[in-house]
């Protein structure tokens, strides 16, 4: 039931960005009742907590990168730590592995079924 109840406040989360609306735990909590589906009563507070220190566009622009959760959650417990001081730096660029061209059997001088 909580994988439920995560998509539920996550869509509710999405809907209220999408809409410019402030996400609240009361706003996600009421979107949720709309919906008509139970959650844990720390969701909603918990997604709001959330998304308060995280932006969602940078985490929707991310999620197919390779590493973007890590620095997200790393960042979080610094800035809170550190009293909302200097951001956290932005993660380095990965560079990208170049694959060798896989060989052809024309090379070996015998085929598969020869």
């Amino acid at each position: 039931m909580s994988s439920a109840g995560e998509a539920a406040c996550s869509y509710a989360a999405l809907i209220l960005y999408d809409d410019g609306i402030p996400i609240t735990a009361e706003k996600i909590a009421t979107i949720v009742k709309a919906a008509n589906v139970s959650v844990e009563s720390y969701w909603p507070s918990l997604f709001a907590k959330l998304f308060e220190k995280c932006n969602i566009e940078d985490l929707i622009t991310n999620v197919g990168a390779a590493g973007a959760g890590a620095p997200v959650a790393a960042a979080a417990p610094v800035a809170a730590a550190g009293g909302g001081g200097a951001a956290a730096p932005p993660p380095a660029e990965e560079k990208k592995k170049e694959e060798p061209e896989e060989e052809s059997d024309d090379d070996m001088g015998f085929g598969l079924f020869d």
